[in-house]
């Protein structure tokens, strides 16, 4: 080895920094513990029977397909899929607007690598996605957070900070918005909002990136355009995920824009992995084609609002005074604010070995370094029996402990 290898590490390695969450699912592999710490769909989801079925379809006839190197655009019969799919949600989409990545996080990686230089802006929520802040930062990024209310971003804020970058000669790469159900805080943003934050990109000249993985994971409440539709100009690019509506495991996801920004993403791509698995492209694509997709979301909403409902139930009844929670209308997550002299991240390994019951630290989802007070509990993953149980063990805790 080396005598000294930070001596040869590129400037953006050293910017990055491993996942608190990624980093959390180590500690807490007892079974034991119950953790409301990943942000994991239940394995009750999996179409384990329909997909054996597929599979096994695949393998005999598109076998040539399946197990070849595919286009970097993707799968065309799954982007086909994807383009009636948003068609049918009114959204006007066309083939050469939609590519496949190897699931959303490389759509973030790539869009980051692709408009962002050390030093660029990127404006995000406060708080905001903790793996596009770990992209963002790893291309060395400075992040703008925006705080959020019950609509999201604060719009006056915004311009507020866009106006400020814009006497300094600098302008934001891009402005980053989770509109639904937003991870972590669970908030989803208002028709209203949308469009006044559209409008402000588009007075200030910026592009925005929508990152939507639970929009259909909705159980209460009106169901809300896409930014991207809302805009209608190529302004706007749109990430997707099967991760949260079909399975985790085969990496899949897509980005919907301007087909001069998708072919940029296209030239990234080829240098990173060429082209995403075709195999699980061609699996995705026939088992939507056979129209199971729409019964599995409905499935999964149906699981997910009990879960939703008993959370909240279970929050009323045994957290402490002086704590507050977010009440999300889909998703997998919300957010507890504890009082201000709290640290979540310093009561953690604590929790975890007092009372065996795990969460996220919310403060590494805030850019600025606040948050400390906060933490995300995710209700999709364990069944109703843990969450209760682990809901009574965090109260229980935070009682004897705040």
């Amino acid at each position: 080895m080396i005598t000294n290898l930070e001596q040869v590490l590129a400037t953006n390695v050293k910017g990055m920094k491993r996942s608190a969450i990624r980093e959390l699912l180590k500690l807490i592999e007892n079974p034991n513990i119950i953790s409301f710490a990943g942000g994991l769909p239940s394995p009750d989801t999996f179409p384990v029977t329909e997909l054996k079925d597929i599979i096994n379809d695949v393998m005999d006839n598109e076998a040539h397909i399946a197990l070849q190197y595919g286009s970097t655009e993707g799968d065309n019969l799954l982007r086909t899929m994807l383009v009636n799919r948003y068609r049918k949600q009114g959204v006007d989409v066309s083939l050469e607007n939609v590519i496949i990545t190897t699931a959303s996080q490389q759509g973030l990686d790539l869009i980051t690598k692709i408009f962002v230089d050390r030093g660029d802006y990127i404006i995000v929520g406060l708080p905001s996605y903790l793996g596009g802040l770990s992209a963002f930062n790893s291309y060395g990024a400075n992040l703008i957070g925006i705080p959020m209310d019950d609509e999201g971003e604060d719009p006056v804020i915004m311009e507020a900070k866009l106006k400020e970058l814009q006497a300094m000669g600098k302008k934001p790469k891009f402005i980053y918005i989770i509109p639904d159900f937003q991870n972590p805080a669970g908030i989803t943003m208002t028709e209203r909002r949308r469009k006044e934050i559209i409008g402000l990109a588009h007075k200030y000249d910026v592009m925005i990136l929508e990152d939507s993985p639970y929009r259909e994971l909705r159980y209460e409440g009106e169901h809300q355009k896409t930014m991207y539709e809302l805009d209608g100009t190529g302004q706007v690019m749109l990430i997707g995920t099967f991760s949260k509506i079909f399975c985790p495991g085969y990496r899949i996801g897509w980005v919907i824009g301007h087909p001069d920004v998708l072919d940029k993403i296209v030239v990234s791509k080829q240098a990173t992995d060429l082209c995403t698995p075709a195999f699980t492209q061609r699996i995705v694509a026939r088992y939507m084609e056979k129209g199971l997709l729409d019964k599995k979301i409905a499935q999964i909403r149906d699981m997910y609002k009990v879960k939703q409902q008993n959370m909240l139930k279970l929050l009323d009844e045994h957290m402490p005074e002086g704590f507050t929670w977010t009440h999300p209308e889909g998703g997998l997550f919300l957010m507890v604010k504890g009082p201000e002299h709290i640290n979540t991240t310093e009561l953690l390994k604590t929790a975890i070995t007092e009372e065996q019951v795990a969460y996220v630290a919310g403060g590494s989802f805030f850019c600025d370094g606040t948050g400390k007070n906060t933490m995300r509990l995710n209700f999709s993953y364990e069944t109703l029996a843990k969450n209760e149980e682990g809901i009574k063990r965090l109260g229980r805790f935070l009682k004897k402990n705040v």
